[in-house]
């Protein structure tokens, strides 16, 4: 009985992979070592980590192997040939995630690989993203199917499970939002539209997918949310000790708003409510959290901008409806979120008709929605229809989603909550890969989110392109950091993503470097990357 912890991508040379297998010999090794490489379990590192295995000589003495093999009558098929780990791998990697366009295996989802030979028996865990996962149980499902097909396997055990609430970055981040993964602002930038409806709506789906979410209204001027749901405790609480702010609760949900702080409507200048907006977001004791649904104030203006500087927002969700003059006030909160990279993920366009008498009214005009996905490019667009119960619902203290789960309204929330998921998992993953070190080439792997350009830059170049106070003076621009005080064979320490914008670099003389994508694609590149030579 044997034990395999599944890695997303290893990297192995023949090697290591010699020395590694010392009770047996080099062409049983070489063999098994070729097959892990056909088979996708292993890949070569680079031509000089392979200490001159290149991929043609793997090709080459494959064959010879093989007929090697057949000679000694070691064709059949049975688990000897491969280890029964990599086969059950294998067929795992069949299952592809159409999120990512990767197989379960290479995206690291099989954790505990747990096998049984002589009983036939193999266990698993299936960890994912997110709980919220829209396709959890087809992963289950056939996870189960490509195993249970091996002819040596009588019996299969899946469980499923998600990774650890976290951002993918939170190294600076206030205490309460370290246990996060996803930060979604619902906005507007104009009142009146349902906004607040949507980012109720929308949190309480996520919660009925299996995330755990929370909500914080951003409005202190106007706050919905103790209008929206009923918790029984409607005052927030303070923990004396930490100096921390415990948030109310309502059917799972947990729920920070001014108007839960017993002060009502706040009457207070900008600068005031911008500090009370961080330190009710931030000292709140949210605990781990898939999902934060952010509640976002009309405007962009000051109490907007801290909110996107201060979280790091994942993605955010759009609010509009038919008229163009709500379309010009979208359009500017498009805009800012573009200038401070924030992905919008859709577009809901609230009250946008009613059926009555066999027919479809359109009582506000049609277009502002689809002219928002025209013109700004964000894929996906849902409608919400006139409907007495949805307004009813938002005064009454229920969501329309709670209170009738399979209406109208609740399916267009599903797929909404369907697409937020998906489109969340995306960003993540293009963000955590984008810029990487790649040690065998010496060199920083850029690929930027909603690009398809990859390229490899040198280590030196990037940290003498440093534009911080540090290395050019803030008032002359003159250039203090010079060419020859950065050695040529310098190499990052760690590469970490820094929201949707920037990598932080740390180098070894302790300098940590902030590097927006935008200066990355700017510098010169390396043109001559090795490669493995094909075969």
């Amino acid at each position: 009985m044997t034990i395999l912890q599944a890695p997303s991508s290893p990297t192995l040379t023949f090697h290591q992979y010699c020395t590694s297998q010392p009770k047996a010999g080099l062409y049983v090794a070489e063999k098994s070592f070729i097959q892990s490489i056909l088979s996708g379990s292993c890949f070569l590192s680079s031509q000089r980590q392979a200490k001159g295995l290149n991929f043609s000589y793997t090709c080459s003495r494959l064959s010879s192997v093989t007929a090697k093999a057949a000679s000694n009558g070691a064709c059949a098929p049975s688990v000897s040939g491969q280890t029964a780990e990599s086969e059950v791998l294998k067929a795992l990697s069949q299952i592809i995630d159409p999120d990512f366009g990767t197989d379960i295996v290479s995206c690291g989802f099989v954790k505990d690989l747990l096998v049984d030979e002589n009983l036939g028996e193999v266990s698993f865990r299936l960890e994912l993203t997110t709980p919220a996962c829209p396709i959890k149980d087809m992963f289950e499902q056939k996870a189960n199917e490509v195993v249970a097909e091996l002819p040596w396997v009588k019996k299969v055990s899946v469980t499923m499970s998600a990774q650890q609430a976290k951002p993918i970055y939170a190294g600076q981040l206030p205490a309460g939002l370290q246990t996060i993964s996803n930060i979604i602002a619902v906005s507007s930038c104009k009142g009146g539209v349902g906004k607040s409806t949507v980012a109720v709506n929308l949190a309480y789906t996520l919660a009925d997918m299996g995330a755990r979410v929370g909500i914080f209204d951003a409005d202190v001027y106007g706050p919905s949310l103790p209008t929206m749901v009923s918790p029984e405790n409607r005052i927030l609480e303070m923990n004396a000790e930490k100096r921390t702010i415990i948030p109310t609760e309502y059917m799972g949900v947990k729920l920070v708003s001014f108007g839960f702080a017993g002060q009502g409507r706040a009457i207070m200048r900008g600068p005031m409510v911008s500090g009370v907006i961080n330190q009710l977001l931030t000292t709140t004791e949210w605990g781990e959290l898939d999902y934060l649904v952010i509640d976002m104030p009309p405007g962009t203006g000051d109490i907007q901008l801290t909110l996107c500087q201060v979280v790091p927002l994942t993605a955010a969700v759009i609010v509009t409806t038919p008229q163009k003059l709500a379309f010009i006030d979208v359009a500017k909160g498009v805009r800012m979120f573009s200038k401070l990279k924030v992905p919008c993920v859709a577009v809901v366009e609230n009250m946008c008709h009613f059926d009555a008498d066999g027919k479809r009214y359109y009582p506000f005009g049609r277009g502002s929605g689809s002219q928002v996905v025209q013109q700004f490019g964000i894929p996906h667009l849902f409608d919400l229809p006139i409907q007495p119960a949805l307004s009813a619902s938002g005064d009454s203290g229920m969501p329309e989603v709670v209170a009738d789960p399979q209406g109208e309204v609740s399916r267009t929330f599903q797929e909404l909550g369907v697409c937020v998921v998906q489109q969340c998992a995306k960003i993540r993953q293009q963000v955590s890969t984008a810029v990487s070190y790649d040690r065998s080439f010496k060199a920083i792997k850029v690929k930027v989110p909603d690009s398809d350009e990859e390229f490899y830059l040198h280590p030196a170049t990037v940290r003498r392109n440093d534009r911080s106070a540090q290395s050019v003076d803030e008032w002359s621009g003159e250039q203090k950091l010079q060419y020859s005080d950065i050695p040529d064979d310098i190499e990052p320490e760690e590469i970490r993503p820094l929201g949707n914008y920037a990598v932080e670099i740390t180098w070894p003389d302790g300098f940590n470097q902030i590097a927006p994508y935008d200066q990355l694609q700017m510098m010169e590149r390396l043109v001559e990357v090795p490669q493995l030579t094909p075969a």
